[in-house]
């Protein structure tokens, strides 16, 4: 009787912590964990089924990411986004984008400036500056802009704001 093969278990098994960190990061984003709200640990690791210490581990990747605020012998807190908090980060975003476009300005041929544009009318984004530092903070940088984003894509009239704010970007014809 033959056997059936086996197959070798996946070498890129994910930490606990990540999973949980991935479960936080969409409440917070969801609004369950509002911004400023004090995170109740014992009541996340029951609802997860989990200790406290993947939750912990979990809580750091979001402090190093900016959407969890610990503080000494208060615990851990979701991130509020002050007026100059927005502001910061915005002009940092703008920073980081417009070196990463400006890169892509100086290295692009025809053809992938042509691709670019075609995506940037689709509204999809694409990283080839070949930065994988600035990439990872701009990354990080957007998902704190989540806790305040929901106060500006959404005011009326914004959305098509944007749409014209990206025609207007210099791979765009005519710009």
């Amino acid at each position: 009787m033959d056997t059936p093969a086996r197959t070798a278990p996946s070498l890129a098994r994910r930490a606990l912590y990540e999973d949980v960190a991935d479960r936080l990061r969409e409440q917070i984003f969801a609004r369950r964990l509002e911004p400023g709200s004090w995170i109740d640990e014992q009541a996340l690791a029951a609802e997860f089924g989990i200790s406290r210490t993947p939750l912990r581990e979990a809580l750091k990747v979001l402090a190093v990411e900016g959407l969890v605020t610990m503080k000494v012998r208060r615990g851990a807190y979701v991130t509020e986004m002050s007026v100059d908090d927005v502001t910061e980060v915005f002009h940092l975003l703008a920073v980081l984008e417009s070196d990463a476009a400006g890169e892509v300005a100086r290295r692009a041929s025809a053809t992938q400036l042509a691709e670019l544009q075609r995506l940037h009318d689709e509204l999809e984004q694409l990283e080839v500056a070949g930065n994988r530092w600035r990439a990872q903070i701009v990354a990080d940088l957007r998902k704190v802009m989540k806790l305040n984003r929901h106060h500006s894509l959404f005011r009326r009239g914004r959305l098509s704001d944007s749409l014209a704010e990206h025609r207007r970007s210099p791979l765009s014809p005519g710009a």
